[in-house]
């Protein structure tokens, strides 16, 4: 007999049902808060996004527009707890490799057509589909889905996908080895279904303003790219009578100075905090000046590939590099933001994840900088052969004092010489992923609340292991992870391998640090994976 573990809708609706009566009176009907007459959000974001194709999107900014344009089987609440999208619920078979999610029939493109079964397996099977190419392929292997990498490696039809619309309203996944946080994956925007239609009769242009078709609960209504994207209320969007916020503009600034200053002047309502300043902004605005933990962890990749550098091939010198960045330096004097310094991949506010202690967490910083000489001299480098590389980071005031000072901590240190690079977002992206570099900057907030959502990124086979680090233990505790009652050992011996071997250096682990104003109502600062949702927020009235 299945399992069920059917989430139901009603009890979800119950805390947060809103209704067209209450909104015409100009109060929330649960908080009894005036709502301002201009429901407009207005929020900062440091660079253009990737793309608005949930199968293309793969940059946090994009997700978050991504998030409002389509929506998929599973939400999540101001808590981070799974709760319906287009499905109301799902079931499993005992062995938790069989999911079915029941859609509800009041869902609709903003076209008017009805949300079926079939556009997720048409979004699905697009996404591991060759031919796209998504740099997010991995993920749906990653999801264990029957076949998905056959597919991806081009050695099976996209067809033969584990995916099926048993009707309009019922969609079946089959994987190929249970994954009890399977449900929690469908949260991601490469999940999100897709207008077959749409994208058949505009080909790569479907996202533009004039033709896109989606179905969350707003809709595209202006791009102008590198400056600013506006989405308004979907009138066709399911719950579109609970929404409140009526018009989200993202505005690009890629200078967080200059977006604070606008801040302050009232033109947004919502921008990251410049480096170091955080003290001095909670001191004059205590209400707006919020710091909460997040799922992200900050660190610089090394390339490890065959056409990388010679000296990163030696994990005395990867190590010696780690050893001698003083964390604390970066997170109380340059960020001053609530960072926790990070010597594992994954961070504390990951579900079921206890940090292990590493060797290195364990020493003073006096002693991380006495072995770190010994290894590099010991590899061979020093004042008659110093070593020498080049960083990379995307163009950001606060990468770009990071990276300074790591410049300077290792010549102080090391005597090592450095040679930084700024690149804009997308020109990064590419030259990483090309491996056309020698150390990058590196960033990875979760898919999903689990440690594998950063671990597997290390996963010979990844395609976000961007420096082709390779270790088949790695591999095999990964893998055994998927199936694992207890993942405690696994993870803890992986991280402990990554300590060792330092394909990355781990630098910080990311809190949210914001400017927020005090008239937006119900932001999820509760949520580490800080997936939210334009359609839960409201505006006050000042």
């Amino acid at each position: 007999m299945n399992k069920q573990t059917r989430l139901l809708i009603a009890g979800f609706l119950s805390s947060t049902f809103i209704t067209g009566a209450a909104f015409a009176a100009g109060v929330h009907p649960t908080t009894g808060e005036a709502l301002a007459d201009d429901q407009t959000f207005t929020y900062r974001i440091l660079d253009e996004h990737s793309s608005v194709d949930p199968q293309v999107v793969e940059d946090v900014s994009g997700a978050e527009i991504v998030r409002d344009l389509f929506e998929g089987l599973m939400n999540q609440d101001r808590d981070g707890n799974l709760v319906p999208g287009v499905a109301t619920g799902f079931t499993t078979n005992d062995t938790k490799d069989v999911y079915t999610f029941t859609l509800r029939d009041t869902a609709k493109w903003s076209n008017g057509d009805p949300v079926i079964a079939s556009d997720f397996v048409f979004a699905w099977k697009r996404a591991v589909d060759p031919e796209l190419s998504s740099p997010y392929a991995w993920f749906v292997q990653l999801m264990s889905i029957e076949n998905a990498g056959a597919i991806i490696a081009g050695e099976t039809a996209v067809d033969e996908l584990g995916v099926k619309a048993i009707d309009d309203h019922t969609l079946e996944v089959r994987l190929s080895a249970p994954l009890p946080y399977f449900a929690q994956m469908t949260t991601h925007a490469t999940t999100f279904p897709a207008p077959q239609k749409v994208i058949e009769a505009h080909g790569d242009a479907w996202t533009k303003p004039e033709n896109i078709v989606s179905n969350g609960a707003y809709v595209l209504t202006e791009h102008l790219p590198q400056e600013r994207s506006v989405r308004e209320r979907n009138t066709m969007y399911w719950d579109n009578e609970n929404t409140i916020v009526d018009k989200v503009v993202a505005l690009v600034i890629n200078d967080e100075n200059v977006a604070l200053t606008r801040y302050l002047a009232g033109e947004l309502d919502r921008t990251e905090v410049p480096a170091g300043q955080f003290p001095r902004l909670q001191k004059e605005h205590p209400v707006e000046a919020i710091s909460f933990p997040r799922l992200c962890n900050y660190y610089y990749t090394f390339n490890l590939s065959e056409d990388g550098p010679e000296a990163f091939k030696d994990p005395r010198v990867r190590q010696a590099l780690s050893l001698a960045v003083d964390r604390k330096i970066i997170t109380e004097k340059i960020l001053a933001g609530g960072q926790p310094e990070a010597y594992t991949f994954a961070p504390e506010a990951t579900a079921g994840f206890t940090v292990p202690e590493v060797e290195m967490s364990a020493m003073t910083q006096a002693e991380r900088d006495s072995l770190a000489k010994e290894l590099l001299a010991e590899a061979g480098y020093g004042p008659d052969n110093p070593l020498t590389f080049n960083m990379i980071y995307n163009t950001s005031e606060s990468h770009k004092k990071i990276a300074v000072a790591l410049g300077q901590m290792w010549k102080q240190k090391l005597g090592v010489q450095t040679d930084l690079g700024n690149l804009e977002w997308k020109v990064f992206l590419e030259t990483r992923g090309n491996q056309d570099f020698d150390l990058a900057r590196g960033a990875w907030c979760g898919d999903y609340n689990e440690a594998s959502t950063f671990l597997d990124l290390l996963q010979s086979d990844s395609g976000y292991n961007d420096g082709k680090f390779q270790n088949t233990r790695v591999d095999e505790l990964l893998a055994s992870a998927k199936i694992a009652s207890d993942t405690t050992k696994i993870y803890t011996e992986v991280e402990q391998i990554l300590a060792q071997e330092s394909p990355i250096i781990p630098i910080y682990h990311y809190a949210g640090v914001y400017m927020m104003d005090s008239d937006v109502g119900n932001w999820p600062v509760d949520n580490v994976e800080q997936n939210w949702y334009s359609k839960n927020l409201y505006k006050i009235a000042e």
